[in-house]
């Protein structure tokens, strides 16, 4: 029979190697060694599963090439080495969106307006994170999601679900991303574009955790008098929904799940030094950590909730890897007896 504590430095020992092997390494903190231990789990399984896809199914997928492959351009621009093979064929593939429309796709999500959106996002990420410099190609990407653009100025995807998925976003989600990514590409002949698709924003509903995430992350963005007052609306809504373990489910009263309690954080971070958002942070990002699996990656957020989606689980891990990222420095803080700032 093994000792409990040799069994402990042997598991210890193999998830260390394997990380190693993924080729991802990054500074160790003074504490939070478990915080930084999910993080290069989480990353460690995307670089993994994101070439997979296209490896062994011959396309680029939006959950594997687009979601996932954004988590790790972003794990990149915050000092974490990812190996080269992970990133280097889907950096290939999005940097030539005139390609786009050729690829076989995947059976489940073939919506291509939605695949433009998301594989220009994961441009935009690659671009920022220096996987790329060709400014030209994100441009090109920006005009085609430009180009699909209701009337309205919404991007009208999976119309009959009002909270989205991981991988099919939803409308207001799929908007607010097409609408980032719009205003970073600065490309030639989009601005009364991004200004339809702000107007169609401030406008929607404030009644589910995505969209309450969606506006606070446009409204901490877009300075004026309705930003402001939105924001508080939007900030209000997720104080109440915030379950007692910490995450956010769809609705104010749905239990909890892994993609929308991402949204949320991510959201909560424009905001962090906000009286009470870092203990909001920190309670969502506990959450997160309680769901993380063993391999690295989270359960997926199905609609309804409980089914079981490859699709859907890549894109909740890229959803919640971005968050464990970006609320990881709060963390660390506060483990150090550093304060978060409040206003």
């Amino acid at each position: 029979m093994n000792h409990p504590i040799v069994s402990e430095f042997r598991s210890g020992l193999a998830f260390l190697l394997a990380v190693l092997a993924a080729g991802c390494t990054s500074e160790p903190g003074r504490n939070g060694s478990s915080d930084r231990a999910a993080e290069l789990k989480a990353i460690a399984f995307l670089q993994q599963e994101v070439p997979a896809w296209s490896r062994e199914n011959g396309c680029f997928s939006c959950h594997n090439n687009g979601d996932a492959a954004r988590a790790l351009y972003a794990a990149t621009r915050m000092g974490h080495r990812i190996s080269s093979k992970a990133l280097a064929d889907t950096t290939k593939w999005l940097t030539q969106p005139d390609h786009w429309e050729n690829n076989k796709g995947d059976p489940g999500f073939s919506d291509q307006r939605l695949a433009n959106i998301q594989f220009a996002a994961a441009l935009l990420a690659a671009h920022e994170a220096g996987h790329t410099k060709n400014r030209a190609a994100l441009q090109e990407a920006a005009r085609k999601v430009a180009a699909d653009q209701d009337a309205d100025g919404a991007w009208h995807i999976e119309r009959q679900n009002s909270v989205g998925s991981p991988a099919t976003y939803g409308t207001t989600l799929a908007t607010f991303v097409a609408w980032r990514t719009l205003t970073r590409a600065e490309a030639p002949g989009t601005t009364q574009t991004i200004t339809n698709a702000e107007s169609w924003l401030f406008a929607a509903p404030l009644n589910n955790v995505p969209n309450a995430a969606v506006f606070l992350s446009l409204t901490a963005r877009v300075p004026g008098d309705v930003g402001r007052q939105r924001l508080n609306q939007a900030l209000d809504f997720l104080r109440v929904a915030q379950t007692p373990d910490g995450g956010w489910g769809p609705y104010k009263d749905s239990p909890p799940e892994p993609f929308d309690t991402a949204l949320a954080l991510l959201a909560l971070t424009e905001i962090r030094d906000r009286t009470g958002v870092a203990e909001m942070i920190l309670r969502g990002r506990s959450y997160l950590l309680a769901m993380q699996r063993s391999d690295g990656s989270w359960p997926a957020t199905t609609r309804p909730a409980g089914g079981n989606s490859y699709a859907q689980q890549m894109s909740t891990t890229g959803w919640a890897t971005l968050a464990l990222l970006r609320t990881g420095e709060l963390q660390r803080q506060r483990l150090n007896g550093r304060p978060a700032p409040q206003r």
